[in-house]
């Protein structure tokens, strides 16, 4: 079956008779006889070549193949009523959406300065911004559903998905902790971190292996406490005490205040590459376009 061949008016009955239950209620719901929606109904499986419903008792119910197209129904007409709304905004033709992907292995607190220059453009702009983890972004990216991806590595070259990475900051990696916890340690930096107590990315976060191999060349060896997936989730843990921990920051005394803790020090040698990932486009969106275009500092 070719998707030209279905019909759309043929799925909304479906989906009405699926959410209502019967088909005498999604009649009455459409304003339409019971035969007509029975009716097209039967010739929507006719093209489908599935049966979606089986009759149960004196109910409906659902076939696995009805619960398929049930979830793709819900997903068509919720996109419809999205692109209904969005054309009847009165600011449409002077507003310019920009989705943006966030890594969860960034810290939050960079995102504003990393986003910046777009949010400095003369056009009136919708940001919206959705986290997650990198490959489900780059899936999200290469499928349109996303302008650019933010993240601590650029997307690999050896994938079928046409991307490209700009890095955009390099950042300096410090370290933090609460101000009780990183007072003992500011003697001596950053040889003092020798069997400190210290909360590190995991090794999904590029920085993981950058930390590593600083640490070995450098010949200290802290005492990991604990690892964390999610940059937030390492710092929540930092402010309680656990354990001092890196991040990256353009200001020590900006991320300190923000995150009321403690700066111990700055890594020597050491920073942290951030990337603008796009995909392959002949026109760039003018907030790609501003953001690579821009080193961040």
């Amino acid at each position: 079956m070719q998707i030209t061949d279905l019909n759309f008016k043929h799925l909304r009955y479906f989906w009405a008779t699926a959410k209502e239950g019967s088909i005498t209620r999604a009649a009455d719901r459409l304003d339409m006889s019971v035969q007509t929606v029975s009716g097209q109904i039967a010739l929507l499986e006719q093209h489908l070549g599935r049966a979606l419903f089986t009759q149960q008792g004196r109910g409906l119910v659902l076939t696995e193949a009805g619960r398929v197209a049930l979830g793709y129904a819900d997903q068509i007409f919720l996109l419809g009523a999205q692109l209904q709304e969005a054309l009847a905004e009165d600011t449409l033709g002077h507003t310019l959406r920009f989705s943006v992907g966030i890594s969860d292995a960034l810290p939050k607190t960079l995102i504003y300065r990393l986003l910046s220059p777009a949010l400095q453009l003369a056009q009136r702009m919708r940001l919206v911004c959705n986290e997650g983890e990198f490959d489900s972004l780059l899936a999200d990216l290469a499928l349109h559903r996303l302008d650019m991806v933010l993240a601590d590595r650029p997307a690999t070259h050896g994938t079928q998905l046409r991307l490209h990475s700009d890095a955009v900051a390099n950042c300096p990696v410090m370290i933090f902790g609460t101000a009780a916890l990183a007072a003992g340690y500011m003697n001596g930096f950053p040889d003092s971190l020798h069997r400190a107590p210290m909360l590190m990315p995991t090794r999904n976060n590029a920085l993981h292996a950058r930390l590593e191999h600083w640490f070995a060349a450098n010949d200290i060896r802290p005492d990991i406490i604990g690892e964390f997936e999610d940059s937030a989730l390492l710092a929540t843990f930092g402010r309680q005490g656990l354990g001092l921990f890196p991040l990256p920051a353009f200001s020590k005394e900006d991320m300190a205040q923000q995150l009321d803790v403690a700066c111990v020090g700055q890594l020597p040698g050491m920073a942290a590459p951030i990337y603008a990932i796009h995909s392959d486009r002949r026109i760039l969106h003018p907030a790609v376009e501003a953001i690579r275009t821009s080193q961040v500092s």
